[in-house]
C-alpha cells in the first residue's frame, strides 16, 4: 500500500469501461446475445473475435477476471476515490433505442464485475448508458445502487442527473463528482433528462458559457475541504487533436473554482493531459476495458491500450501534487502488461503531443510513468 501525506489524497480515474456485449458474453450470466448492428448481429461474435486474436478466453470467466493485473496496480496504490466512465446499460431490457446502431448491455447479474473493482463511482454520462431505452437507464441505476456504487452523470429526473456524485474522504471532506455528457460524443439530444424524464446530464457544446454555468452548479454543493471533479464526455472516438472549445471550458471551469480536475473521456485510446493553474486536465483517458480485440487499428490508432490515472491531489487546495499514469493492454478480454512495442506507441504519442501541453512523461523504475514539464 503506498504512503502518502496527511494533505493529499489520491484518487483513480479510469476511462471507458465497456462490459456489454462480448465482455458480458464471457461472464457468468450472459445476456440474450442478439444484437442490431449493420455487420454483428450475435454479441458471442466479439468474443469469437477476441480469440482469435489472442487466443481462448476461459469463459464462463470470474468477475475479477477482466481487470487482471489492474487490481493489484488498484490495491498497491490504495485510492481514497475509484471512479470510471461506465459506458454500458446493465440491464435485461430487450428494447434497444431506435435507430442506434450499437448497443451495450450487460446482465444485471453481472454487476460483481464492476465491484470486483470495489469502485467508488461509475460516471453514466455517455452514449451507451441509454442504449436500452429508459427502462435500461431505471435498471442501470437501481443495479448499481443495491450493488453499493455511487452514479453520475444519469437518473429519473433533470436535478438527479445533475447532482453530484459524494464520496466521502478519510478524515473528512468529500470527492464531489459531477458528471456530464456532450452530444458530438454521440449522444442523442433526446436522451437529456427533463424535470419529470430520465435521462443524463446533456450539456451545450463546451465553451466558456456552459463553464459558467456548471461552475455555478458545483458553488451550490461546494464545502470547504471538498475536491471537485467534473467528468466529461465529449468528442469522437479517434484522433488526438483537442478542439479549443474543449480547452477554453477546462480552463473556464478552474478558473471559476468549478474543478480541481476535468477527467474527459470518450476518445478509444488515450490523449494528452495538461495542468492549468496547478490543476488537472485529463482530456480524454481512453477506454480501459472494451471487446475490441480483433477487430484492429483504426488509423494506426489502438483501442486495446488502457490507462489506470493516479492523481495526488492537495486536500483544502485541489492543487495537483502528481499524476502517475500505468499502462495496460487488452488480451483475452482481460488486462494485463503493455508489450513493449505497445508501451512505445503509446509513449511516443502522449509525448508528441504533450509538447503543445508543456507536458512530457517521464520513466519510472516500476513501468510507470510521470507527468513532468515538458523540457526541449
Amino acid at each position: 500500500m503506498s504512503v502518502r501525506a496527511a494533505d493529499e489524497a489520491l484518487v483513480f480515474l479510469g476511462g471507458d469501461v465497456m462490459t456489454g456485449r462480448g465482455i458480458d458474453q464471457a461472464l457468468a450470466h450472459p445476456s440474450s446475445p442478439e444484437l442490431y448492428e449493420s455487420f454483428v448481429r450475435d454479441a458471442r461474435d466479439y468474443l469469437r473475435l477476441a480469440e482469435g486474436a489472442n487466443g481462448a478466453v476461459p469463459a464462463p470467466v470470474t468477475p475479477a477476471y477482466v481487470w487482471g493485473d489492474a487490481l493489484a496496480e488498484l490495491d498497491r496504490a490504495a485510492p481514497v476515490a475509484r471512479i470510471v466512465n461506465l459506458e454500458t446499460a446493465v440491464t435485461t431490457s430487450n428494447r434497444p433505442w431506435p435507430g442506434k446502431g450499437i448497443h451495450y448491455r450487460m446482465h444485471p447479474a453481472n454487476v460483481d464485475c464492476l465491484t470486483a473493482a470495489r469502485l467508488d463511482c461509475c460516471v453514466l454520462a455517455n452514449n451507451h448508458v441509454m442504449d436500452w431505452g429508459r427502462d435500461g437507464l431505471a435498471d442501470t441505476l437501481a443495479t448499481l445502487e443495491r450493488a453499493g456504487m455511487r452514479t453520475a452523470g444519469a437518473g429519473p429526473d433533470a436535478d438527479a442527473a445533475r447532482a453530484p456524485a459524494v464520496v466521502p474522504l478519510p478524515g473528512g471532506g468529500r470527492v464531489l463528482v459531477f458528471a456530464a455528457a456532450t452530444e458530438s460524443s454521440g449522444v442523442p439530444e433526446d436522451w437529456s433528462a427533463a424535470p419529470h424524464r430520465p435521462g443524463i446530464a446533456l450539456l451545450p457544446e463546451p465553451g466558456a458559457a456552459a463553464a459558467e454555468e456548471l461552475a455555478s452548479r458545483v458553488a451550490a454543493h461546494r464545502r470547504d475541504g471538498d475536491l471537485v471533479i467534473v467528468s466529461i464526455h465529449w468528442g469522437g472516438n479517434w484522433g488526438y487533436r483537442i478542439p479549443h472549445s474543449h480547452r477554453e471550458f477546462a480552463h473556464r471551469l478552474i478558473d471559476l473554482r468549478g474543478a480541481d480536475l476535468v477527467h474527459g473521456h470518450s476518445s478509444h485510446h488515450p490523449l494528452p493531459a495538461e495542468v492549468h493553474r496547478g490543476r488537472l486536465i485529463l482530456y480524454g483517458c481512453g477506454d480501459l476495458i472494451n471487446d475490441y480485440e480483433g477487430i484492429g487499428e483504426h488509423d494506426g490508432l489502438r483501442s486495446d491500450i488502457g490507462c489506470l490515472w493516479f492523481a495526488t491531489l492537495a486536500r483544502g487546495t485541489g492543487a495537483l501534487r502528481g499524476l502517475r499514469i500505468v499502462p495496460l493492454q487488452l488480451r483475452r478480454l482481460r488486462l494485463g502488461p503493455a508489450d513493449p512495442q505497445a508501451r512505445r506507441w503509446l509513449e511516443e504519442l502522449l509525448t508528441r503531443e504533450g509538447r503543445g501541453f508543456g507536458m512530457r512523461l517521464r520513466g519510472e523504475p516500476d513501468g510507470g510513468w510521470v507527468l513532468a514539464p515538458w523540457r526541449p
